[in-house]
C-alpha cells in the first residue's frame, strides 16, 4: 500500500489530483439528469432496428435500409437504454422515458455497401456460380441530446 502512495506522489500534478477527487452520487433521477445535462458531452445507448448503438451528437450512423423514409426526414429514437457523460451514467429500466430524454436522427442518404461475392460450387459436377450483391444502407446524422429534468 505504501508503494502505491509513493507512485501517486510521483505522478504529474493534474493526474495526481484526479486520483483523489470524490464524486457525489445524486439522490434521485431528477438530480442525476441535471448533473448529466451540466456536463460538456453526453452519450446515449439506444436501440434502433433491433440493435443497440452508442451515440453522441453529430454521429453518422449506418443502418440497414429503412424503406419508408426519405432523405431529410427526422426520426425520433424512442428506445433509449442509457444516458451518460464522462462522470455520470443513468440507466433505464429497461428504457428511459421519452418525457426525460429526446434524441433525433436526420436521414442523410440511402446508399449501398461494397460489392460482396459468394461463390458456389459442387464438386465433380461442373456446377460453378458466382453471386454478386450490394447491401442497401441508410445513413443517419444524430442530432442533439435534449434532457428534460424539470418535467414531472
Amino acid at each position: 500500500m505504501a508503494s502505491l502512495a509513493r507512485l501517486f506522489r510521483r505522478l504529474p500534478g493534474p493526474l495526481a489530483r484526479t486520483l483523489h477527487t470524490e464524486t457525489v452520487a445524486p439522490e434521485n433521477t431528477l438530480s442525476a439528469l441535471r448533473l448529466i445535462g451540466s456536463q460538456p458531452s453526453q452519450y446515449v445507448v439506444a436501440s434502433f432496428l433491433g440493435r443497440k448503438y452508442i451515440l453522441t451528437p453529430r454521429d453518422l450512423l449506418t443502418v440497414p435500409r429503412i424503406r419508408d423514409v426519405n432523405v431529410g426526414d427526422v426520426l425520433t429514437l424512442d428506445a433509449i437504454h442509457e444516458l451518460g457523460s464522462r462522470e455520470y451514467t443513468l440507466r433505464g429500466n429497461p428504457t428511459i422515458p421519452l418525457s426525460r430524454v429526446k434524441v433525433e436522427a436526420t436521414v442523410v442518404e440511402h446508399t449501398k455497401g461494397p460489392m460482396e461475392y459468394v461463390f458456389k460450387k459442387k464438386r465433380r459436377k461442373g456446377y460453378r456460380k458466382t453471386i454478386q450483391n450490394k447491401q442497401p444502407y441508410t445513413r443517419l446524422r444524430i442530432g442533439n441530446i435534449n434532457i428534460f429534468p424539470s418535467q414531472a
